[in-house]
């Protein structure tokens, strides 16, 4: 269990922070880019449950917990080291990746096929997850370029790359099933 009864601690007041394993690193470090941007997609999230109910919020608090879980994975360098551990640390699963599969598929069954890209809009919690998405992309993008740099958890990527085409697909989903979205137009505007 977590306590946390002092919230402010003035050890990052000269630029650094501690990772999971208690290392140093500069505030600006890749893999605190990295999970600092999986906190901003968990808090564009929460924006989003704000409008969203019933199941599709139950799988949005559940992804929310899920990007808890990827803040510690990526907060923890040495995975190798890590898994020796008496007590190895929490590292994303294969089978979260999966879940969000399966509840893709799901909620694609009910949309019809895009003829054409669509933008972000439409209903309010569609733009909100479309927030979600972008936000969520970037989080990959860092996480990729670290993965380039140091050791990474495989399904941490690939957890990044599913969830952004989750929001995708919810983002349809909000908009009456894709019968609200908004198409692109090619050179509408010449």
């Amino acid at each position: 269990m977590v306590v946390l009864n002092k919230i402010y601690t003035r050890t990052g007041d000269a630029g650094e922070t501690a990772l999971g394993n208690g290392s140093r690193v500069p505030k600006h470090a890749l893999r605190v880019e990295a999970y600092g941007t999986v906190d901003e997609a968990n808090a564009a999230i929460g924006v989003a449950r704000l409008q969203s109910d019933g199941t599709l919020d139950d799988r949005l608090a559940a992804i929310q917990n899920d990007m808890f879980d990827l803040g510690a994975d990526l907060c923890r360098p040495d995975l190798a080291k890590d898994a020796e551990a008496e007590y190895p640390p929490l590292r994303l699963a294969s089978s979260q990746v999966d879940r969000l599969e399966a509840e893709i598929d799901e909620m694609n069954k009910a949309l019809e096929p895009l003829r054409s890209f669509i933008l972000p809009g439409g209903s309010p919690l569609s733009a909100q997850l479309h927030v979600c998405r972008t936000v969520t992309r970037r989080a990959e993008r860092l996480a990729t370029a670290l993965a380039g740099e140091e050791e990474v958890n495989a399904a941490a990527v690939k957890f990044l790359n599913r969830l952004s085409d989750w929001f995708f697909v919810a983002a349809r989903v909000a908009n009456d099933d894709g019968r609200a979205d908004v198409l692109w137009t090619p050179g509408k505007n010449r």
